[in-house]
């Protein structure tokens, strides 16, 4: 995982992968059929949260506070994370030719909307957050703004774009 995020798909050879684990190259194969199958699995891992997402679906906290809890511990991750996210990546690199990683990304996606729109339904039915607006519209939103901070964040070595993302999001979507 940690040579994919720092090198992304393209860039990480099965050699780079081997030598990292300090294991023969030849003990991939018997593992993985492909390096894509490989980084398919390792999308999947990483989708389950490089922070505590359980916050998002914790009932004894208000709808409203577990989603800024839950960007919270996000942008203090990728604040100090120089490499970004690794389904940002991938996203960027997948193409027709790398099917697998591009089905792992989407069940991760929705696996991460899916916990976004809840919160946010909940919100929406108490009255907190904005109703004009579906929840799964907004969770989509929310994934796509935040993929965007994360990449201009890790451009600019400084997280003011997680920070902005935060500042507008909450102002935006609050009822």
């Amino acid at each position: 995982m940690k040579q994919f995020i720092e090198r992304g798909f393209s860039a990480c050879s099965v050699e780079d992968i081997t030598k990292a684990a300090r294991v023969p190259k030849g003990s991939f194969y018997n593992h993985f059929k492909s390096k894509q199958l490989l980084a398919a699995e390792i999308v999947t891992e990483y989708g389950k949260g490089t922070t505590d997402r359980s916050v998002l679906t914790n009932p004894a906290i208000a709808p409203l506070t577990r989603l800024k809890r839950h960007f919270a511990a996000l942008n203090a991750y990728f604040s100090s994370c120089k490499d970004g996210c690794l389904v940002g990546k991938f996203m960027a690199e997948v193409s027709v030719d790398t099917p697998q990683i591009r089905e792992s990304l989407r069940r991760v996606l929705n696996l991460w909307g899916q916990q976004l729109s809840s919160a946010l339904a909940e919100g929406q039915r108490q009255g907190s957050i904005r109703k004009d607006l579906p929840a799964d519209d907004l969770a989509a939103f929310l994934i796509d703004s935040y993929e965007g901070a994360i990449l201009r964040t890790r451009l600019e070595k400084r997280p003011r774009a997680l920070e902005y993302f935060v500042k507008v999001v909450f102002s935006s979507i609050t009822a």
